[in-house]
């Protein structure tokens, strides 16, 4: 496993050292190297390095540009303007960089070496609740992050907080009591997802209509509340069956959505129980809390309530019960001090920004948190329908994700179906679930988390634009054609001349490591996803102009056979990072 330091860096080595030579003063800056439509790269630092030693600028280009040797690495090299540099890289650098990449396993992207461990809290559905289109952003921006962040050698913990506590469990319970065949199943045979959610919605209609209606049996379920709190035997084991039959539940929907959940990372509310009241001891011992008309709460100067007055997380409610706010420092407690957590992210909602920021700031406050380790909401905006509001059915309802997805699968086989020239039947429907679950988690992941997005299921299937079928179909067409070579390899040719669509391509292409140590510091998957749809782009601009198996010499078909080869991994590597398949045939 050998890291390959990319062009970008190379370059930027060469000028910074000419630069450091030319101006002694200046040892180490950064001449601040980006890629260029003029040439392959510029450097711009130059103009504020000679302001600072009250140089002329062009002047100060012209002394670094002599300092530079060209041949290899560097082809050409001119002043432009007042001072930026204009820098062309020689062909054979090109492919020779893409060689070192080729022959690693890692495609030369290296390690973080500041690596820690990030406990990432994401996918958090509710306990006898159906999930709906809002679940789909926080499993899907969850789930590439943890790739994303593995791939730098983070050591990364999965924790699905699912909301399995709380008053309607008091119903629920005091209702299967009374009730005791209500989940049981058809046959002893593999129960479906669809069948253990049909059995909790009937059953949580059923005991909301007696609790709503009948007094005697509301008082029952309050008791039962408080039999579940303190933890009564009978009642825990009735709780456990309404967790179980939901994880069938869950984990069929996980599964339709190409998502790997793992039993021993679903800790939910109830996970963090036993530590509710140390930690309300903890922060009213320290003075962070302080007792309010009864109940602990934690104040900040900066949250006011519409009437001018303090708004104040509260820890512990005036009755004894415990808020969201105490699970939630409890768990960032646990995080830290058990599972030596460095980075806590947590893929959630932006409408509970203001809710996390005083979390937070009570753990810095706490000092469960501080500069080593350090929290972020990875905060997401609304799916919105086609008309741009949030996405309802026609009656107004929320949408059940399982239809969503449904339909997506749907939709993505009639377009893998009309394409199809040898696929059987069974392989046109494996195919539509990879090309339509594929759809859904690229629509949302080429969307910056913070927006909204329209979620339009005709745009998201399209074989044109910026969609995951374009790219699932750009590694297609590479499969084919690699297919279709015959005795011809790819091999790279350092030596051949390139076309510019093949510059461009190889320049992007050894662009792959930087990026991805972008997307993971800024945890930002979408700029990965940016990256893939330019790199399909210049694949599909590359392979319009350049015969790759009709090329003139061997040389050049074997170079640009390594092109295609090495596009391909990339994409297929990127891909897989964002939980996207990439079939060999479409």
């Amino acid at each position: 496993m050998a890291s390959v330091p990319s062009l970008a860096s190379s370059v930027n080595q060469r000028v910074a050292d000419a630069l450091a030579s030319a101006l002694p003063e200046a040892g180490g800056a950064d001449p601040l190297l980006r890629r260029s439509d003029r040439a392959d790269f510029q450097a711009n630092g130059i103009l504020a390095l000679a302001k600072k030693a009250k140089a002329n600028p062009r002047e100060l280009a012209t002394t670094v540009v002599e300092g530079i040797p060209t041949g290899d690495l560097i082809k050409e090299i001119e002043v432009s303007g007042p001072g930026f540099l204009n820098i062309t890289v020689a062909d054979g650098a090109i492919i020779s960089t893409l060689a070192a990449r080729a022959a690693d396993d890692r495609l030369g992207v290296p390690l973080n070496a500041s690596a820690g461990t990030t406990v990432i809290d994401y996918a958090q559905p509710n306990v006898a609740k159906e999930m709906h289109v809002g679940h789909l952003r926080s499993a899907v921006i969850g789930a590439a992050m943890v790739e994303i962040l593995e791939f730098t050698g983070e050591k990364v913990v999965r924790r699905h907080h699912i909301g399995d506590w709380g008053t309607q469990f008091g119903m629920l319970i005091q209702f299967l009591l009374e009730h005791p065949h209500e989940l049981d199943h058809k046959s002893d045979s593999e129960v479906s997802g669809e069948e253990a959610m049909s059995n909790l919605n009937r059953l949580y209609k059923a005991s909301r209509a007696l609790f709503d209606s009948d007094e005697e049996f509301k008082t029952r379920a309050r008791a039962r509340v408080v039999d579940l709190q303190a933890g009564e035997p009978e009642t825990l084991a009735l709780w456990q069956r309404f967790v179980d039959e939901s994880k069938i539940y869950f984990y069929s929907v996980f599964n339709k959505l190409d998502m790997d959940i793992q039993d021993p990372d679903v800790v939910g509310e109830s996970g963090y129980n036993d530590m509710l009241v140390e930690t309300c001891k903890l922060l009213e011992e320290s003075g962070v809390a302080v007792r309010s008309n009864g109940a602990l709460c934690v104040f900040f100067e900066d949250v006011k309530g519409p009437d001018g007055n303090p708004t104040p997380l509260i820890v512990q409610k005036s009755d004894g019960g415990f808020g969201y706010a105490a699970t939630d420092l409890s768990a960032i407690r646990d995080r830290v001090t058990n599972l030596g957590a460095t980075e806590l992210i947590y893929v959630v909602d932006a409408r509970q920004s203001l809710h996390f920021k005083m979390v937070f700031e009570t753990a810095r406050r706490a000092g469960w948190l501080n500069d080593e380790v350090k929290a972020v909401q990875l905060a997401f905006g609304t799916v919105l329908g086609k008309d741009g509001k949030p996405f309802k059915t026609r009656e107004g309802e929320t949408v059940r994700l399982v239809d969503l997805l449904d339909e997506a699968i749907d939709r993505a086989s009639a377009v893998v179906r009309e394409k199809a020239q040898d696929l059987t039947e069974a392989e046109i429907a494996e195919r539509g679930a990879q090309v339509g679950i594929g759809a859904v988690k690229y629509a949302d992941l080429s969307t910056s988390a913070a927006r909204d997005y329209k979620f339009d299921l005709d745009q998201m299937v399209s074989l044109n634009g910026d969609t995951s079928v374009y790219l699932q179909y750009a590694y297609a067409r590479i499969q084919s054609i690699l297919r279709k070579a015959g005795d011809a390899k790819p091999v790279a040719h350092p030596e051949v001349a390139l076309a510019p669509t093949e510059r461009a391509l190889g320049l992007h292409l050894d662009g792959f490591g930087e990026l991805i140590a972008e997307a993971a510091s800024e945890h930002a998957p979408h700029k990965l996803a940016a990256y893939l749809y330019q790199l399909a782009s210049l694949y599909t601009s590359f392979y319009s102009e350049c015969p790759v198996l009709k090329a003139d010499t061997a040389e050049q078909v074997e170079n640009r056979l390594f092109l295609c080869e090495l596009t391909a991994r990339t994409l297929s590597k990127g891909m897989s990072l964002l939980g996207i398949r990439t079939p060999e045939k479409l």
